[in-house]
């Protein structure tokens, strides 16, 4: 005999409009003339060339040998758009579909998805001017969908501004995107540890209107002592309880040591393969410290934050290469146990005592 079907009741839509976000920021990042030029007409070839012998250097250095070879993805503004409204939804569904059933009860949560399609939309845009490459570790689970992406047009506007040589420029990027892809494919472990941190951090965010009183008057009594409150961990710091702000440092620790030892990577490597080097490196230093309205947005938006990885991650690589050689970071890639802490970011010598390293001296 048949069972009788139930109707479910329909899903509430998620917080977060996202078809309008991608829209917006899509507007928002514009279109740049270079990429229609004869300048862009060499992008695909000279990327995927330059990513494969970057990766064959980068494993050499790293012992880190990622399974399947990296492919280069050269998209236009648009298309970095999509993939990271993609990854965006994907890594947020859980946080957003809660809000959205709490929004679902107003008769405001239309008004409300759009308002933070648009401010998400406009943030989109902005990076999406800015950004030269990136590799998504949850744009996709597929061999095809693990590329590592360059923005094409922002790579030309860069080397038409700064004369930088287009083969050498092209290297260099490829050699910090293709660092961080053997780091999350080359690690087993460290994909799925990652992705748990981050999702254990939004599974205890609560849409509570009180909880939201109580972070501004966190921050406001941050304010009153002259400390930033975003300093410690951006936006999501100040709705953090205790528990979370535990697996906020884990997560801000393990950037800060990827992005150090990614920068540590393509500076070691590019004084070999790249010439030209250091000037690209003071150009990109000075474009990461933009001042005026600009350094506003980095600042709402987290890109100081993203700095101070750099700093602080450089440094510790740095610093335990000084005293214990490159092959001391080797402790790291052990498991999640071996990784330092903040505390340790600030301490290498500490963090090499503790994984049993000899420091040199």
């Amino acid at each position: 005999m048949a069972l009788p079907v139930t109707a479910s009741a329909p899903a509430s839509p998620p917080a977060v409009d996202w078809g309008l976000a991608e829209r917006i920021a899509c507007r928002v990042a514009g279109r740049e003339p270079l990429a229609v030029s004869y300048l862009g007409g060499s992008l695909h070839d000279d990327f995927a060339l330059v990513t494969a012998e970057a990766e064959a250097a980068v494993s050499a250095l790293t012992g880190l040998h990622p399974s399947s070879s990296a492919v280069a993805a050269v998209v236009d503004r648009g298309g970095w758009v999509s993939a990271n409204v993609a990854s965006m939804q994907r890594l947020l569904d859980p946080l957003t579909r809660r809000m959205g059933e709490r929004m679902a009860r107003s008769p405001v949560a239309p008004i409300g998805r759009r308002v933070a399609a648009a401010e998400l939309g406009f943030l989109l845009g902005y990076v999406a001017q800015r950004v030269l490459g990136q590799y998504d570790l949850m744009v996709g689970d597929g061999p095809s969908d693990d590329a590592v992406y360059y923005v094409g047009p922002n790579v030309l506007v860069l080397e038409k501004r700064f004369a930088f040589r287009p083969r050498d420029f092209r290297r260099w990027i490829a050699l910090h995107e293709v660092t961080h892809r053997a780091q999350f494919t080359g690690v087993p472990w460290l994909r799925d540890y990652f992705l748990a941190q981050v999702g254990q951090l939004l599974e205890g965010v609560e849409p509570d209107l009180r909880r939201v009183l109580g972070a501004v008057t966190r921050a406001l009594d941050e304010a009153r002592h002259g400390r930033n409150p975003l300093d410690d961990g951006g936006v999501v710091s100040l709705f953090a309880s205790a528990e979370q702000r535990v697996v906020l440092e884990r997560v801000q620790a393990l950037m800060s040591l990827l992005e150090g030892h990614g920068n540590a990577v393509m500076n070691r490597l590019g004084a070999d393969l790249v010439d030209g080097q250091e000037r690209m490196a003071r150009v990109l230093h000075a474009r990461r410290h933009a001042r005026g309205a600009v350094a506003l947005v980095h600042r709402m938006i987290g890109l100081d934050l993203k700095m101070r990885q750099y700093e602080v991650g450089e440094a510790f690589v740095d610093a335990v290469d000084r005293l214990a050689g490159f092959g001391a970071l080797d402790a790291a890639w052990r498991g999640p146990e071996w990784l330092p802490t903040l505390g340790e970011l600030e301490d290498p010598v500490a963090w090499l005592v503790r994984v049993d390293a000899r420091v040199a001296g």
